[in-house]
């Protein structure tokens, strides 16, 4: 979007500009209030910014717009540093690059970029010869013309000959399927709206997807025959809120699995392959707060359940008779050890597991029941899956990285138990890993709890309170915050920030049992922990609170907007990046995308009982006449997960109370959706803009 005259109010931009203000002479946007009051529970609440949810009125959109003057010319004096900053990140990046090829079939698939170019280009070739090689999607091609471009579904058929593929346009998560013929490169008149997942039948002619509700609730599953003009069928509707659905196909190829998810419980149908018009058959019907997955090898499926421990546990199951009385157990559950994953090949099977805090891959063999987990040496990493789309693999190809070395994609012979380095993301411009070093901390809760923190920093950095920090959290729906690497924290690591994270309770890393002790009833503690973290920093020297921004995203912005609340004295400065910061409100329209299913994560507040446990901690609701550190809050206009309105309603609350003087800053991107920008060079001018506000608040 163009920057906005600061009139904008007032006048239309055709009128002659006046030269800008300084930043200390503009005075920020006022929201009008518009008396609103809801009463629930015997409890009334004004709502003076409700008007804010008019997407498109012409009030809304003033105040959208003059938010964004007022932040363009707050941060007019960053400009050089927002563009050393850009240019430095981009400096590092290996801008014309391929990701490492994988194997499916016939093919090697692979993404390339190009320089200058915002999106990735989708190819494969015959193995070993890069002439071959065939563009399948060029989303650089499809982008022109339009501001946003996202991809969702991207499935070749069994026998290479299509491509299925759902684009999103608008960052609305409104994504349309077609059907790719690569052999003609021509695209078939298919189009279905409203797409989230697909999966192909054997003979490459059917497709199974499902589609979303008003609410982006994926809830039925139908199946098209390529060619036939008739309806198509609908083989399953979801009319629980609660559950979501979504179709995949088992890596062995032989058989489809539809899925209905709740954020508690599961239910897993299937059939084969090779009978696109069979009977759907029942793993395990559903029953509350029992979790399951299914993976599939000869007459066997194998299953990760939790029905004896929030941890999980593996069985296995004869394909002809797979309800749970016929489970056997091959791991075990611990209390200690959570199973986060299960990927099933011919010859062997992986864990991925997840033990104090930090995630191992385990290898077991079926010939000989051997099982070992390839080891690490970092303090602090990620290790995750890589694309393993072929069952008679010999090797597993996983993703490693930490706060200090890049994302590396590794093949590991199972027989062998040697790691071939396949593809290291580049790191230009003479990064030295060995000049970065980090670490794990443990912070006590006020409860006892110990919480872990991740660190990194430049060597020497001083421990007598004096570096900045960046201290970062999440802590939801059972999420481990990443601990991988980035190329724009180096920017901040060159200038002497530490740079936290927060393993909040409310997230994953200490397997079920930790997301439990952080979500519904026990919410307040993914908090107060972090509250804890940051004071244990504080003490321990690394940073001090004149000292200390802070951030997070979505539920991390919830976080953000909480901790604000309770600790304005804590912290210098707060990014929030498409805050969930209107708690309260939210939860109680279930007309909005996510509210019903996330009824598991943080209550119904319609029940009494919920409703006073989210207004106690719900940031919107509980803004007060007191001081506020330093915020900058992004946004965008098409997110669908957290509503534009939310963040906007809170800057306008909050600038009717906050007593301080210090910048409020909000910033819209008005042709985007919840991730931000589509495009990765304006993605990384976004972050730009994060690090130049951090940077100037912590002088």
């Amino acid at each position: 979007m163009p920057r906005i005259c600061l009139l904008l109010i007032l006048a239309s931009c055709a009128t002659v500009p006046k030269p800008s203000p300084e930043p200390t002479d503009m005075p920020p946007p006022v929201a009008a209030k518009k008396p609103h009051s809801v009463t629930l529970h015997r409890d009334t609440r004004d709502d003076d910014y409700f008007w804010l949810r008019e997407k498109g009125s012409e009030d809304v959109t003033a105040y959208l717009n003059a938010e964004n003057a007022y932040a363009d010319v707050q941060m007019a004096p960053t400009a050089e540093l927002r563009k050393t900053l850009y240019e430095e990140i981009v400096r590092r990046i290996q801008e014309t690059d391929q990701s490492a090829p994988y194997r499916k079939g016939e093919f090697e698939y692979y993404h390339r970029t190009e320089e200058g170019k915002q999106y990735r280009t989708y190819c494969r070739r015959a193995p070993g010869k890069p002439e071959s090689e065939q563009i399948l999607l060029d989303m650089n091609e499809l982008a022109r013309g339009r501001p946003f471009l996202g991809l969702g579904a991207y499935e070749v058929s069994p026998d290479g000959r299509y491509l299925a593929l759902s684009l999103d346009e608008t960052g609305f998560r409104d994504y349309t399927l077609q059907i790719k013929d690569l052999r003609s490169g021509e695209l078939l008149s298919l189009r279905i709206e409203k797409v989230k997942s697909v999966a192909w039948a054997s003979e490459s002619k059917t497709l199974f997807y499902t589609v979303d509700d008003e609410t982006k609730r994926a809830h039925r599953l139908l199946r098209h025959r390529l060619g036939s003009a008739g309806e198509d069928a609908l083989l399953y509707q979801e009319d629980d809120e609660r559950f979501r659905v979504a179709v995949w196909r088992s890596r062995s190829g032989e058989y489809v699995f539809m899925g209905a998810f709740s954020h508690t419980t599961s239910e897993i149908q299937f059939l084969r392959a090779s009978e696109p018009r069979g009977e759907w058959q029942m793993i395990a019907e559903r029953s509350q707060d029992h979790e399951y997955d299914v993976s599939h090898r000869g007459g066997d499926f194998l299953i990760r359940t939790n029905d004896r421990g929030r941890n999980f546990r593996v069985v296995r199951a004869p394909v002809d008779s797979p309800g749970p009385s016929s489970w056997k157990e091959m791991v075990p559950h611990r209390d200690g050890v959570m199973i986060e994953g299960l990927d099933v090949f011919e010859g062997f099977y992986v864990l991925l597991e997840r033990e104090t805090g930090l995630p191992y891959v385990r290898v077991s063999r079926f010939d000989d029941g051997s099982s070992h987990r390839i080891g690490i040496a970092e303090p602090v990493y990620a290790v995750y899956p890589g694309r393993n789309e072929e069952f008679s693999a010999s090797a597993y190809r996983f993703r490693y990285e930490s706060l200090t070395t890049p994302d590396s994609v590794f093949d590991y012979d199972v027989a062998s138990k040697g790691r071939k380095l396949v593809k290291q993301l580049e790191v230009l411009g003479g990064y030295d890993p060995a000049a970065y070093e980090s670490e794990r901390l443990w912070a006590t809760a006020e409860d006892g709890t110990q919480v872990p923190i991740s660190l990194v920093y430049k060597m020497g950095a001083p421990r007598d309170g004096s570096a900045r920090m960046l201290l970062a959290g999440y802590g939801s729906y059972g999420y481990p915050y990443p601990t991988g690497f980035s190329h724009s924290r180096v920017s901040l690591l060159d200038r002497g920030f530490t740079v936290a994270i927060a393993h909040v309770r409310g997230g994953g890393e200490l397997g079920k049992a930790w997301h439990d002790r952080g979500r519904m009833e026990h919410k307040m503690n993914t908090f107060t922990d972090f509250i804890a973290v940051a004071e244990h920093l504080i003490a321990k020297g690394y940073t001090s609170s004149n000292r200390l921004a802070i951030q997070g995203g979505s539920a991390g912005g919830l976080l953000m907007g909480a901790v604000s609340n309770l600790r304005p004295d804590l912290f210098r400065a707060v990014v929030s990046l498409v805050p969930f910061v209107d708690v309260l409100n939210t939860m109680l329209d279930d007309s909005l995308p996510l509210t019903v299913g996330e009824y598991e994560e943080w209550g119904n507040p319609n029940e009494r009982d919920a409703y006073f446990r989210i207004k106690a901690y719900c940031p919107y609701t509980n803004i007060e006449a007191q001081p506020y550190p330093a915020m900058l809050i992004r946004t965008s206009l098409n997110d669908s997960q957290v509503m534009y309105w939310e963040p906007a309603k809170y800057v306008a609350k909050l600038r009717a109370h906050k007593t301080d003087g210090n910048r409020l800053l909000f910033k819209i991107n008005m042709e985007a959706g919840h991730g931000g920008a589509s495009g990765r060079y304006d993605y990384l001018k976004e972050t730009a803009l994060d690090y130049a506000f951090i940077l100037t608040e912590l002088q």
